[in-house]
């Protein structure tokens, strides 16, 4: 069943974490803390992962499903979502770094 805000705000902490699903691999967890995040399941090379889309509220409803859309369209090209979103990581670090470096060698 496709999660609601009414029903995320409404996730309230338990003793023991627990998860509220949405559709096509996204999920909520709730954290005994209270911390609610997203996730997105994905199967790759028959193992079940699960990447992080962030928290909510900073994360919000619909834009946990534009992220879980845009790590699924990578999935269905033969792309790891994670590893691809480690190496844009990197690649954003290096072009700052050279960023830096010209700035400073000016």
């Amino acid at each position: 069943m496709a999660l609601s805000d009414t029903t995320i705000r409404q996730a309230k902490a338990k003793s023991k974490a627990y998860t509220i699903g949405d559709t096509d691999g996204l999920s909520l967890a709730v954290s005994p803390e209270g911390g609610k995040s997203w996730h997105f399941r994905y199967s790759w090379n028959g193992k079940q992962r699960r990447l992080s889309l962030g928290t909510y509220p900073e994360v919000s409803l619909k834009e946990a499903r534009t992220r879980r859309d845009l790590a699924r369209e990578l999935v269905a090209r033969g792309i790891n979502p994670r590893r691809h979103r480690n190496q844009e990581r990197r690649m954003a670090l290096l072009a700052e770094e050279h960023t830096f470096r010209r700035v400073f060698e000016q």
